[in-house]
């Protein structure tokens, strides 16, 4: 088209465009004038322009260029096969009068209104992400955006338990050690069905965080079902702060190293660091590294974990990116611990940073892994904040072992599978744990 306006964005070496006929783009900016939004235009206009980018397929930060591919439709639609069938009408040229007509109707009909044009506006913005239909792309408003990453700075109030989707099914990742949620009975894999009395069928993953997060001291109701014995039940959590400690160790008998890291968060590589130091004065026989119910973290952390035991310049994880593209992340380290006889112990809850871990040294035979399937939860959020305090988490790649394996859905299957059975929690048995014990020791 001659009178097409294009943006253009070089990305790989190829280039992704998008556009519209001038005639459109001034009949939208005479729409957007004639509106009675015309005081608030740059607001609106900020949200068609995120409204474009997502229509494209397009998403870029300060770390990442990602797009659906050169020539690639977007992928919107049903699954037939390997084929993806879009609608006729997602085919059609992008009328964004429609927004503003939605956006009209709400203010000139709805029962209750007036509606608060901020409201709206999250509400949009917060639809853009919802319908790529991923559980880990979320909007945050700003007060929930802070929550997150106070999260990632290790202190929160709540029962300390991580969540995820599974089978469409809100279902806890892990109970951190020694928190309300592990001190109440919470186990990896739990169905969380209600909250409070309020059912989770459709409820997203932020809405749940949200409804099980509360001040120190209040109670929140679970009605969960826990298909190893496929039964429910109600527990009751008081909240309290959880501070999270992500590095632990001591000495086992037999000159044995056992160290435990709960979360890939800020702190962590600072404390290993610290911790190496002590494991390698004790001249150990060999570490047990346990990762079992942590549910990641930070990339860069895991890449330099992984480097205590890898080689500079050996790959820890690779990023697949939209069309196979991939980028790895290499060891950086001076492999301090090569040599030393490493066991892993992985569970259901072993998710994102701790299954890139356990995976690289997998793949290198470094260490042997034992426990049960790691959760697979294997896929790139980048967090982008905005200049109002909230932000946008969204998935742009997903993860590969150094062998190519796939982590997201799958998870990292153990060396040596060993399970540990409710009845083995309430007793305050660890078979797990005495297993690589054993190992060590022969």
């Amino acid at each position: 088209m001659q009178n097409l306006v294009e943006v253009r964005l070089k990305i790989s070496g190829s280039r992704i465009k998008f556009g519209m006929t001038k005639r459109k783009l001034n009949m939208l900016e005479n729409q957007l004038k004639q509106s009675i939004f015309k005081r608030s235009l740059p607001v609106y206009l900020a949200v068609v322009l995120v409204i474009i980018a997502f229509t494209a397929g397009l998403l870029l930060n300060n770390k990442n260029e990602i797009a659906t591919g050169q020539n690639e439709p977007v992928k919107f639609g049903q699954i037939t096969g390997d084929k993806i069938t879009v609608p006729e009408y997602l085919k059609k040229d992008v009328n964004f009068s429609l927004f503003w007509d939605v956006w009209q109707i709400v203010q000139d009909n709805y029962i209750d209104r007036p509606v608060g044009e901020s409201k709206l506006l999250y509400g949009a913005m917060a639809g853009i992400v919802n319908v790529l239909d991923d559980p880990y792309s979320i909007f945050l408003e700003p007060q929930e955006s802070k929550k997150f990453s106070d999260d990632l700075k290790g202190k929160f109030d709540g029962i300390g338990a991580e969540i995820g989707l599974r089978d469409q099914l809100i279902t806890i990742v892990a109970p951190l050690p020694e928190s309300p949620a592990f001190k109440a009975g919470l186990k990896a894999g739990d169905k969380v069905i209600e909250i409070d009395s309020v059912s989770t069928e459709n409820m997203n993953l932020d809405e749940a965080v949200s409804r099980i997060r509360g001040k120190k001291g209040t109670t929140v109701k679970l009605k969960i079902f826990r298909p190893s014995d496929n039964k429910y039940k109600e527990i009751s959590i008081v909240r309290d702060v959880i501070k999270i400690v992500s590095v632990n160790w001591e000495m086992k008998d037999n000159n044995i190293a056992y160290l435990r890291i709960t979360n890939f968060n800020e702190d962590t590589d600072q404390r290993f660091k610290s911790v190496v130091k002590e494991i390698l004065l004790k001249n150990p026989k060999g570490l047990i590294l346990d990762l079992r119910n942590n549910p990641g973290g930070y990339l860069d952390r895991a890449v330099e974990i992984a480097s205590y035991w890898l080689e500079p310049g050996q790959v820890v994880v690779q990023e697949e990116f939209t069309g196979g593209e991939k980028k790895p992340y290499l060891a950086n380290g001076q492999a301090q611990f090569k040599n030393l006889k490493t066991l892993i112990l992985v569970n259901g809850g072993s998710a994102s940073a701790s299954e890139i871990v356990a995976g690289a040294l997998q793949d290198f035979g470094l260490a042997q892994l034992v426990g049960e399937k790691t959760f697979g939860k294997g896929s790139v959020q980048s967090l982008e904040e905005l200049q109002d305090g909230s932000s946008v988490k969204i998935t742009v790649a997903r993860w590969l072992t150094p062998k190519n394996r796939q982590i997201n859905v799958i998870g990292i299957e153990p060396d040596i599978k060993i399970e540990l059975t409710e009845e083995d929690f309430n007793q305050g048995k660890d078979p797990q744990l005495e297993k690589v014990i054993e190992m060590m020791i022969k």
